[in-house]
């Protein structure tokens, strides 16, 4: 099958793919914050879900999330290479469908299908949880809390993706909270905790302790491939503008959540904040032992709600985008019912919207709205699409002779499949990986029955760069 041509951005327009200054430096800010939103949202449970796996033994903490967070810059690197590669957007699907052919394409693409669901579930339920650790009075309400939540942010999709400098400003807007309360928490923190900061006698030992809890922080991750998609948004800029956009954003991505991560999680064991009670996080912990039961706790609190739902709103966004895509154009035919690919004069595909909804709602409910409950099966489907993207790439490196980066590339492969690998062996994240494979496997069928359409590899570009 030939190769299909590739998409034509817009032409530049002079004001921003000319000389650099105000309007590129707004507009950077604007794609960047808002496309980093999910990695830096993670944040909030990431590293409570690495204490849970941990038994709450705080002195292992840190050893975790740096592994983490090394994990997290290893599939960064292979981003930056894809940016480099696909400057018109595409990431793993299309790095895989050019490496060993279209058929390849739906296995990142049924991963991400099944990680926009997961990504709206955890982040409604962690936003409802951030605001019930400042108002426990909601606590009854849970569900219904994360419920409403969850309608309100798939309403907003209605209006389109006007929201993009929105959705930056509530990033830059927590990581300045956050750093705030850092900051304060290791200079005059206003309580300590109870928990110990010694190992649990009788635990693991502790590269074992580490090596089985580190795959389940890793929600981490989880974001770290929208820079290499979301570029095909940036239709008004060249390829290299593009390139440097999303490597920028990758940059800054691991700079942010690498450094939040890795302070909180000093912070938790400085400050002796162990497993959260029943009705509060880690997190929302750390903050009212670092900052009091002040202002700045609120804003902590209400701030990272705010970017939990900034993060569900995006893949509100990009989930029913990619469905739309995969319904087809009028220059290729679908693979998906015409219907998911309707809009309204906003753009918005609503009964791909309605999908994701439905879909979201039911492991809200199943979770009890939950984000701790989800965490387990997040770092499974998204890391499907890392591993076939750095497979492909190990190949684009042999291709072209390059043995060291092929060598680099092979490494990480092995590094995210031990830690899907992992995940896998407690159980009910097999489901994710079922998901997965089960929505790849109906994609390809539809595919071959509609005659093998070409440009399959580009849907995912398609998704972010339809009615920009």
């Amino acid at each position: 099958m030939s190769t299909p041509e590739p998409i034509v951005p817009a032409a530049p327009s002079p004001a921003v793919s000319g000389r650099r200054g105000p309007h590129r430096a707004v507009l950077f800010f604007a794609f960047a914050f808002a496309v980093i939103a999910d990695p830096v949202s993670s944040v909030a449970y990431a590293i409570e879900a690495a204490l849970h796996a941990l038994q709450g033994d705080l002195s292992r903490l840190l050893p975790t999330m740096s592994l983490v967070v090394g994990l997290v810059v290893v599939v960064t690197a292979n981003y930056w290479q894809l940016v480099r590669r696909f400057p018109k957007g595409g990431g793993a699907a299309a790095a895989a469908g050019r490496a060993f052919g279209p058929s390849w394409t739906f296995l990142p693409i049924g991963a991400l299908v099944v990680d926009f669901v997961l990504t709206i579930g955890i982040s409604i339920s962690a936003a409802a949880s951030a605001v019930i650790a400042l108002a426990p009075a909601l606590a009854p309400l849970r569900i219904v809390f994360a419920l409403v939540l969850l309608v309100v942010v798939a309403g907003l999709t209605w209006f389109g993706h006007g929201g993009r400098l929105l959705f930056a400003a509530m990033t830059a807007l927590f990581v300045a909270v956050g750093v705030t309360v850092v900051v304060l928490g290791f200079v005059a923190p206003h309580a300590l905790g109870t928990a110990p900061a010694t190992p649990h006698p009788g635990a693991h030992s502790a590269v074992l302790a580490v090596v089985l809890a580190f795959p389940v922080a890793m929600a981490l991750a989880t974001g770290v491939e929208a820079p290499s998609t979301a570029i095909a948004q940036l239709g008004q800029l060249d390829d290299t503008a593009r390139r440097r956009f999303g490597r920028g954003t990758l940059a800054l991505l691991v700079i942010i959540v690498g450094g939040l991560t890795l302070a909180l999680t000093v912070l938790a064991a400085r400050l002796h904040i162990g497993l959260p009670g029943h009705d509060s996080t880690q997190i929302a912990d750390i903050a009212h032992a670092a900052a009091g039961p002040g202002w700045l706790y609120a804003a902590f609190q209400l701030t990272s709600s705010l970017l939990l739902l900034a993060a569900a709103s995006s893949s509100f966004q990009a989930g029913p985008g990619l469905l739309k895509a995969l319904a087809g154009t009028e220059d290729r035919p679908g693979v998906l019912p015409a219907v998911l690919g309707r809009t309204n004069r906003h753009h918005t595909p609503y009964w791909s919207v309605v999908v994701y909804l439905a879909a979201a709602a039911v492991i809200i409910v199943a979770a009890a709205g939950k984000e701790q409950e989800l965490v387990l099966f997040y770092a499974v489907a998204v890391f499907v699409s890392f591993l076939v993207g750095l497979i492909a790439m190990t190949r684009f490196a042999r291709t072209e002779r390059k043995p060291l980066l092929a060598t680099v590339n092979a490494l990480a492969a092995v590094a995210v499949a031990f830690t899907l690998a992992v995940n896998l062996t407690r159980g009910w994240p097999v489901l994710s990986m079922a998901a997965t494979v089960a929505i790849a496997a109906a994609l390809y069928l539809r595919w071959t029955r509609a005659g093998r359409p070409s440009g399959i590899e580009d849907v995912e570009a398609e998704a972010e760069a339809e009615d920009d």
